[in-house]
């Protein structure tokens, strides 16, 4: 049986140290292949979802644990970094049983923070 060998390109990884804003754009555009138009579209769904999320989060229902794990990961696979770690930060806090009001406030400062970067950036494009 003879071995076949075959090059594959792989997409690199996120940044270990992402940009310095609330969107790391060159990661955004690794994850929609340079797409611009689903780089629109991905970041106003992600934006209306944060703003959803983060309205439901505030009452802290009784899966508030689960809405931060889907925010967490939207986040990552967007570029929102700091939103994700937030969202850790207040999923934690909640698993723990700890006062999540802290959380919940980083958490909504970390959205609002992306939410006005994606409006500049959706505007220009």
């Amino acid at each position: 049986m003879s071995l076949h060998l075959e090059r594959i390109e792989w997409m690199p990884s996120p940044p270990l140290a992402p940009g310095g804003g609330p969107i790391d754009f060159d990661h955004l555009q690794r994850m929609t292949l340079g797409d611009a138009a689903i780089e629109q579209e991905v970041l106003a769904m992600f934006s209306a979802q944060t703003a959803d999320l983060v309205e439901k989060l505030a009452a802290l229902p009784v899966d508030s644990s689960v809405l931060a794990h889907t925010l967490k990961g939207s986040a990552r696979a967007v570029g929102a970094f700091a939103v994700a770690d937030a969202a850790a930060r207040l999923e934690t806090a909640i698993a723990r049983g700890f006062d999540a009001s802290a959380a919940l406030a980083e958490l909504g400062e970390a959205v609002g923070e992306a939410r006005a970067e994606i409006e500049t950036f959706l505007r220009r494009s």
